[in-house]
């Protein structure tokens, strides 16, 4: 760590911008699946920037991609024909299953999701939103005010209504007991009260998370969602898949979270973020026609869609697709999930290994059985220090993260699961020797 730099960011930046590590870090460059920081030490990188890094870091086809186009023309609003983002549209339409599908670009999650609440609101005259217990959304007024993680929802303040319902975390909770179908017939009974209390036609969408990503990759039973599409239907409700986080093959089984709820098609909307632009800044919204465009204002963006953005977002999108990084997803994560399960099964300060493809959260709690973000705190130092970089999560910040760049070998699994065992030894006998004492 550099002093100097941290006071610096201290003194210019929020107090509540957070950052990892008692001694935070600087990452100065990049390659593959590692990353190094100022004191030159290199950390196999299990977290991607938060799932950004989806490919691999300093993928040579994406940063010719963006000099090439850097060096024709680097912005130009959406008020201008704009060839890269028309290329990047058609081919997201088309992947993304929904039919006669519109394409809107933002710069984020945050804002992509923004923009879909708008449409959605619009669309179905209300303010009315379903939302999901533990989610998380965004950090902009509008998706603060559904955001059902109270860690990340500052505000009780929002311009919109939003009643939660259960589904979003399987293994606790007043279902936690009950088998998957009598978990997924009790959270739509859940559904239908609520919907019963209010009035069902003036409620606009349901947002949901297929994995949570903040909650702490936490996840329902398949076919969630699509039996509360079915009630959804039934009063013309929108749902909205937010798929900033597991989007473009991450749950390896799938394209989209979505389609593991698939009974009923696709949903009405889908928002993307995250890793199609491998670290450069583009979000989005794919609805279909009749709901994109129901906005009777003008409206354009800055930055959705910059030229350099789009050009990076095709190359990295063609590069997944050709090398089958959803495939490597499903392969190499199902071998790193059961490896993480056996060094952890002896382990008493480790609940739940749980995910799917490269998106693991591992749930860590007391010796009472409680949630504990202290060992998820230890967690995270001692994985540091045996070089491996991870994330945390949960609405206690108990979870960790595992989200490494799709293109991970087999190797680097295996490595990283070593490290991560020795770092959790470290926490459970620490946490041992405090109850002891």
């Amino acid at each position: 760590m550099h002093p100097a730099l941290l006071g610096r960011h201290r003194a210019v930046m929020p107090d509540w911008l957070a950052m990892y590590y008692r001694d935070p870090m600087e990452i100065t460059h990049g390659e593959g699946r590692h990353v190094w920081d100022a004191e030159g030490r290199r950390y196999l990188d299990f977290f991607g920037g938060i799932l950004t890094t989806m490919t691999a870091h300093a993928l040579p086809e994406v940063t010719k991609a963006v000099a090439e186009q850097a060096g024709r023309i680097i912005h130009s609003s959406t008020l201008y024909l704009n060839r890269p983002m028309v290329d990047l549209a058609e081919r997201i339409a088309t992947l993304s299953g929904i039919p006669d599908a519109r394409v809107f670009f933002t710069t984020s999650g945050t804002e992509a999701n923004d923009a879909a609440l708008l449409l959605a609101t619009t669309y179905r005259r209300s303010n009315q939103i379903l939302a999901m217990r533990n989610s998380y959304h965004g950090r902009s007024f509008s998706t603060v005010g559904i955001t059902g993680n109270s860690a990340w929802s500052p505000t009780s303040l929002s311009p919109l209504q939003t009643l939660y319902v259960h589904g979003g975390i399987r293994n606790r909770g007043p279902y936690a007991e009950l088998t998957d179908d009598q978990f997924i017939r009790a959270c739509v009974a859940d559904l239908e009260d609520m919907l019963g209390q209010t009035r069902p036609e003036t409620v606009a969408a349901m947002i949901a998370e297929p994995v949570q990503g903040v909650g702490g990759f936490t996840l329902p039973p398949d076919g969630l969602f699509a039996a509360f599409r079915e009630v959804l239907a039934r009063h013309g409700i929108l749902w909205i898949s937010d798929e900033v986080q597991t989007g473009w093959g991450r749950t390896g089984e799938h394209f989209w979270g979505w389609q593991a709820h698939a009974e009923h098609g696709p949903p009405d909307m889908l928002t993307f973020a995250k890793g199609i632009g491998n670290g450069m800044s583009i979000g989005g919204v794919v609805a279909r026609a009749e709901v994109m465009n129901c906005l009777e204002s003008n409206s354009i963006s800055t930055f959705g869609g910059s030229p350099v953005t789009m050009a990076a977002g095709q190359a990295n999108l063609a590069y997944l697709i050709e090398h089958d990084l959803q495939g490597n997803a499903r392969r190499v994560g199902g071998l790193l999930i059961e490896r993480l399960r056996a060094v952890t099964a002896g382990l008493p300060v480790v609940r739940e290994v749980r995910g799917r493809g490269l998106m693991i959260g591992i749930e860590l709690v007391d010796a009472d059985g409680a949630p504990s973000p202290q060992a998820a705190s230890l967690a995270l130092e001692y994985a540091r220090e045996e070089g491996l970089l991870i994330g945390k999560g949960g609405r206690e910040g108990h979870s960790l993260r595992i989200a490494p760049p799709l293109s991970l070998s087999v190797a680097e699994a295996e490595e990283g699961a070593a490290m991560l065992e020795a770092a959790l030894k470290r926490v459970q006998s620490e946490t041992e020797g405090r109850t002891q004492s």
